[in-house]
């Protein structure tokens, strides 16, 4: 309890520093305001979990403060200071939420006892809502990512989800989901995960180019100490960790041919073994896999397992392209303005109508994260109250479908000009430009050579 953060407001100076002094020898965390901006300053950028509050202040009426906090913060617990012994005027501080009050003068046990059994109501409120997540969590979490990620009136992307969640009530079928960076690819997987029963064990997700070849076998199936240089401690692999839940494995056409075959064993056989350790065990891990490659295609040049194509693509997802789904744009473009907005605490901006039919005649390469990206920049280039055109940096537009007739649909010479431009645009900085591509940078890397950039 003594982790507590508590503020103490109230226009004299005495009663703040002399309250804050006897809350730090008490070991709590105390912060102290005389005024309004340093109280909404600190309630703003600090944890607070009890504010004690003067009923009578200076720069503003404390009740008028305590309605307003309540709202902005409603688990901030408020303990009001009264020096009138005023009954109707607590009984008003009540109402609109305070949990305690103290009379002026008080005492220093008269406040440790009131920061007590607002404490112990805390404590509660806390043990209850972590059962309540932990009871709903999972239905919350759907929801949530649904609303967030696949905003949309599309027919294709309901048709996905609807996919997604026929998929869910089938906890044994492996999934893959194909579709280009940005599309949200790990999203749909967490749906599949949450909307199963296996929603209640882990999710775990890997990125299969972001581990290095030499650890790749090790991070997957683990290994026991001391089976080769640097294995100082028993590790449990990513099959082990995710037992009875669902492995999503992300960019699943950069894993090397190898551990290939190894992962086609552990789906058929469902068993597996530590580095180092002769014993089998049993693992129960549903499979959701992703790429936004074309896997047949690797197939046919012997760098993909036709084997264990097959064992992951018993179910296939494919997710289109924003651009190819222009409906999304304008409630994906809503969404993202209020959020942003409540996160910057500003009144959210009108959107200019010339700026949506703009925005649906962009390619959009990044897919939804791109517009996600770029609407948060035009947010903080925006400085009126309409969002237009002008706040949005966007790189290129289709002219028109006669451009389209000539486009190249080569996905590896389309693949290789993107990266060369990603690369331009971040004048070769590796890092900043695999984060334009939304892959990492080990996946950059590995593209870079395979096309000789």
């Amino acid at each position: 309890m003594n982790n507590l953060q508590i503020l103490v407001f109230d226009d004299e100076k005495r009663t703040t520093d002399e309250l804050s002094e006897f809350l730090q020898r008490n070991g709590f965390v105390a912060y102290s305001a005389n005024h309004i901006a340093r109280a909404n300053d600190l309630l703003a950028n600090k944890a607070i979990d009890i504010l004690i509050l003067d009923i009578r202040l200076k720069d503003t009426n404390g009740l008028e403060f305590l309605e307003r906090v309540k709202v902005k913060y409603p688990n901030l617990e408020v303990i009001m200071m009264t020096g009138h012994g005023d009954m109707d005027t607590v009984i008003e501080s009540m109402r609109l939420g305070a949990i305690d009050f103290l009379k002026k003068p008080f005492r220093h046990l008269d406040v440790k006892i009131a920061i007590e059994r607002t404490g112990k109501f805390i404590k509660m409120q806390k043990e209850l809502q972590y059962a309540s997540d932990r009871n709903s969590l999972i239905s919350m979490q759907l929801e949530n990512k649904i609303e967030r990620e696949f905003i949309g009136e599309s027919t294709a992307i309901k048709a996905v989800l609807d996919l997604a969640l026929n998929a869910a009530q089938y906890k044994d079928v492996n999934v893959l989901i194909t579709g280009e960076s940005g599309t949200g690819k790990e999203i749909i997987a967490r749906i599949i995960h949450f909307a199963s029963s296996r929603k209640d064990e882990n999710f775990f997700p890997v990125n299969c180019s972001a581990i290095p070849e030499t650890l790749l076998e090790s991070e997957f199936f683990g290994h026991k100490k001391g089976s080769f240089t640097g294995a100082s401690q028993d590790k449990k692999g990513f099959f082990e960790l995710t037992d009875g839940g669902t492995l999503f494995l992300d960019e699943i056409a950069d894993m090397p041919v190898n551990l290939q075959a190894k992962l086609l064993r552990v789906l058929e056989e469902k068993k597996l073994k530590r580095i180092g350790e002769d014993k089998e065990f049993t693992v129960d891990v549903r499979i959701v896999a992703a790429t936004n490659h074309n896997l047949e295609k690797l197939v046919d040049s012997n760098d993909f397992r036709l084997d264990l194509y097959h064992r992951l693509n018993t179910l296939l997802i494919e997710i289109p392209p924003l651009r190819e789904r222009p409906d999304d744009i304008e409630p994906l473009l809503k969404h993202f303005v209020k959020n942003f907005s409540q996160k910057i605490n500003r009144t959210p901006p009108d959107i200019d109508p010339a700026l949506i039919p703009e925005l649906q005649n962009y390619d959009f390469p990044g897919n939804v994260r791109e517009l996600k990206n770029l609407t948060e920049l035009a947010l903080i280039i925006c400085d009126s109250q309409i969002l237009a055109k002008d706040h949005f940096p966007l790189n290129c537009t289709r002219q028109a479908s006669a451009k389209n007739e000539h486009r190249s649909f080569n996905l590896e010479q389309n693949e290789r000009e993107l990266i060369i431009a990603a690369l331009s645009k971040a004048d070769q900085n590796q890092t900043k430009a695999s984060e334009l591509l939304g892959i990492s940078r080990h996946s950059l890397i590995r593209r870079m050579k395979k096309y000789n950039i």
